[in-house]
């Protein structure tokens, strides 16, 4: 299964460390999931869902 948020599609993203001799080296950026339980056509499921759309009333706990 993919590591991204099944409600918004946000996945991780990519960047650079950099040091403060500003050396550079690869980073990842991982978006903050939660799996959550979830009324989906009238039954349970659970999916990944990030926190921002768990804040912004998204989806709806069982």
């Amino acid at each position: 299964m993919a590591y991204r948020c099944d409600i918004c599609g946000k996945r991780p993203m990519f960047g650079h460390n950099i040091s403060h001799a500003h050396n550079v080296t690869k980073r990842k950026f991982m978006p903050n999931l939660h799996r959550v339980r979830v009324r989906v056509d009238g039954r349970v499921k659970r999916i990944r869902v990030c926190t921002r759309c768990l804040k912004a009333g998204k989806v709806r706990k069982v």
